[in-house]
């Protein structure tokens, strides 16, 4: 069994479903905010996914501008190819967060959005972003520091197991913690990072914990000494919280902005 999440078709679709929830879509507008992209600039989306972010970004960009979007899953970028399709000015490749495949400053700018986390040679994936955008182009690194992960439960142990199987998904499990000196290490200045509580007490579909609580119980099902019964049961748990009002859910994810120097 693969300790991270594998991006096959079904992870590829689940994804999907999670990028169209109100808190996917208020995610959105604080990187494209922060990133500031303007007509004709040339973006690169690091990790790219099922191209929402790659198909936003056009549009900030306008037809004298043009997007890459890079990722590792070929179902990742299908799913990409339909959302951006009839879009000239995109271009979609298969690749590594530690050998994008593009060539040295292409890019005005480049975005990873909840990638780095996953990249076990994360000195290797900060520095490619470095070398493929301009001198005085910016970067984008968003990543979410699961320590902060606050879920009440009635059964803290199972809980606990369950977090504990959760962080198996990902190389980094705190990576914001650490993030700005591995950036201004892999070459960048003008680090900056402004911290955004995706928080509920609604089991509501649209809100992120909702949306992220049968993900993980598949997930850790199976791991950790986690039954696929007791992995159920949490996450039905969850769902009774819901219904009596009584769901809490909240974790911390940061954006971190920062630029190559001119010089």
């Amino acid at each position: 069994m693969s300790s991270q999440l594998e991006f096959d078709e079904e992870a590829a679709r689940a994804i999907e479903a999670m990028h169209v929830i109100e808190d996917a879509v208020r995610r959105r507008r604080i990187v494209r905010e922060a990133l500031g992209a303007s007509a004709a600039e040339k973006v690169l989306d690091a990790g790219c996914g099922p191209g929402f972010y790659c198909a936003e970004l056009l549009d900030d960009v306008g037809p004298s501008g043009s997007v890459v979007g890079v990722d590792g899953s070929p179902a990742m970028l299908a799913l990409a190819a339909r959302r951006c399709a009839g879009r000239p000015n995109v271009d979609l490749r298969e690749g590594d967060a530690t050998a994008l495949p593009v060539a040295d400053g292409t890019f005005d700018a480049a975005i990873s959005v909840q990638v780095q986390e996953y990249v076990a040679d994360l000195t290797a994936g900060l520095r490619e972003l470095h070398r493929v955008v301009r001198p005085g182009g910016r970067v984008l690194v968003f990543d979410i520091d699961w320590e902060t992960l606050s879920i009440h439960s009635g059964d803290p142990p199972l809980t606990s197991r369950v977090l504990r199987a959760w962080d198996e998904h990902l190389a980094h499990p705190s990576l914001p913690r650490t993030l700005a000196p591995r950036l201004r290490a892999a070459g960048f200045e003008d680090v900056r990072m402004t911290a955004h509580a995706f928080a509920t007490i609604a089991f509501d579909p649209e809100a992120y914990g909702a949306a992220l609580v049968p993900f993980i119980g598949t997930f850790v099902a199976g791991r950790d000494g986690i039954t696929e019964g007791e992995a159920q049961a949490w996450v039905d748990e969850q769902r009774a919280l819901g219904e009596r009002g009584e769901f809490s859910f909240a974790v911390v994810q940061s954006c971190f902005t920062a630029r190559k120097p001119r010089g």
